[in-house]
């Protein structure tokens, strides 16, 4: 089986981590830069706004000493870890945090510029050639009687910036790596989940298609997966058996067919050849009659047999009176059960009982089950046919005294052409399916039979049909 799904949810796992990792470098670099860049900005703005309105306008209006302004920047700067200049419109550096100017000796940015924002609030560069790498510098005016006396300037390394970047990156990295992670547990998972028994499934289903249906598939989950494992072992199962089933009745139809063949070919050359003599012909044609008779019987079954399908069967429902079909039906069984001295007892409920049903089809029901019964009742026995109701159903059952039928051999005889070993010697006439004929008349009709049986006791049958509102109409009358 070509693992293509499998190296799918790899190779997309792999991409997601590379391209994680590309997005972090560039994108997420840039962004957490830019987002420092503004944060450092914004912070260092409104320090030089707070500085210019109180200790640098203290410079200009209250007469504090340069020495004192000098002091409390110096003690800003280490706070906020960055340079403090309070500079003149014309450039004039009077203060700066770091090293204060010597009072005798005059300092001047060359070209300053206090429109370097360029109407924003922080710049970035060497601040006029101020430095020998790139500083994020802030300018603030500072203004007594309403006009600009000077400009707070405070500077921070860019250096600076890009680390408290970098450590925002590296964060990100770990966020990055921790998702990987999980997402790695998310494709064991998938692999012990989904995947296996997903393969277990496929190749099971190629098995089947090559047709090893006894391929065992197990998967022990109770979702979805093991649901479809499930279902696919059964349907494996179900085709196996009717694989079987199809070569047990072939072999079956082929015995059944063939013992008769072979009794009137045998006979039929004997007469040929002079084995049998002509004073016998008669005795011997005979029973190829009774072959002939056997495999037309055998033929109708299988037709009758092969056209009753619960699903496909077209029945021809009519209400009809099931006390007057088994009259007749008793009566048409006379002669035989007076031959085997067999008596019938008829325990009908009312005079008259009327079913809605195919009356075609329960009528072979009745004479398979009742010719089933006689079959299998020894000489002097008694077969009881008697109808109930309860509800809307009426109940037919067909009770004998006879041989019975093995505990172990009750779940088959439903079977196409099973028989029991106990009527193997008695029923050479059988076909083996009136009972599988039977059953699929009553399925069709979507009613139940059942069957209570004790070896050596007898058997009993007991079959459904729906009750017709007739019955109703006539009690009114």
């Amino acid at each position: 089986m070509k693992k293509t799904l499998y190296l799918k949810f790899i190779a997309a796992y792999l991409l997601f981590g590379v391209f994680g990792f590309i997005i972090v470098a560039t994108f997420v670099t840039n962004m957490m830069t830019e987002h420092c860049r503004r944060e450092t900005a914004e912070d260092l703005y409104r320090g030089a706004t707070q500085i210019a309105s109180t200790y640098a306008a203290d410079l200009y209006s209250a007469g504090v000493t340069l020495d004192t302004v000098n002091q409390e920047l110096a003690t800003l700067s280490d706070y906020m870890d960055a340079q403090i200049w309070i500079v003149s419109p014309s450039g004039r550096l009077i203060t700066n945090s770091e090293q204060a100017p010597d009072p005798d000796e005059e300092l001047f940015i060359e070209n300053f510029d206090p429109n370097i924002t360029a109407g924003n609030y922080y710049t970035e560069g060497t601040f006029f050639d101020s430095f020998s790498e790139t500083y994020l510098s802030v300018l603030a005016p500072i203004i007594s009687s309403y006009s600009v006396k000077g400009y707070v300037v405070i500077h921070t390394p860019f250096s600076r910036i890009e680390s408290e970047a970098a450590s925002l990156v590296n964060i990100s990295y770990m966020m990055l790596l921790v998702i990987l992670l999980l997402s790695l547990i998310i494709l064991i998972f998938f692999t012990e989940i989904v995947y296996r028994p997903l393969r277990r499934i496929t190749t099971a289903t190629e098995q089947y298609a090559a047709g090893n249906m006894h391929y065992e598939l197990s998967v022990d989950s109770e979702d979805e997966m093991g649901y479809l494992a499930g279902v696919l072992s059964y349907m494996a199962s179900e085709i196996a058996r009717a694989e079987d089933d199809q070569k047990k009745f072939i072999a079956n139809v082929s015995h059944d067919f063939r013992s008769p063949l072979t009794s009137i070919q045998g006979f039929l050359s004997a007469m040929l050849d002079g084995t049998i003599p002509p004073e016998l012909h008669e005795k011997y044609l005979g029973v190829v009659l009774t072959e002939t008779e056997r495999l037309t019987k055998l033929t109708n079954d299988l037709l009758s047999l092969n056209n009753l399908n619960t699903r496909g069967v077209l029945l021809a429902k009519t209400d009809f009176d099931i006390n007057d079909s088994i009259r007749r039906m008793a009566l048409s069984f006379e002669q035989v059960c007076r031959n085997k001295n067999i008596n019938v007892e008829l325990v009908l409920l009312g005079e008259t009982l009327f079913v809605t049903a195919d009356k075609e089809r329960i009528e072979q029901v009745l004479y398979n089950l009742v010719d089933n019964a006689i079959k299998f009742t020894g000489r002097g026995g008694t077969i009881r046919i008697e109808t109930s109701e309860k509800k809307n159903k009426v109940f037919v059952s067909i009770k004998d005294n006879g041989i019975g039928i093995p505990k172990d051999d009750q779940k088959y005889i439903w079977d196409r052409f099973y028989k029991t070993d106990l009527s193997r010697g008695k029923d050479k006439k059988g076909t083996g399916l009136g009972l599988s004929i039977v059953r699929e008349i009553i399925r069709a009709h979507d009613e139940n039979i059942n069957l209570i049986s004790t070896e050596g006791v007898g058997s009993e049958f007991i079959f459904t049909l729906r009750r017709s509102e007739r019955n109703d109409e006539l009690e009114e009358d």
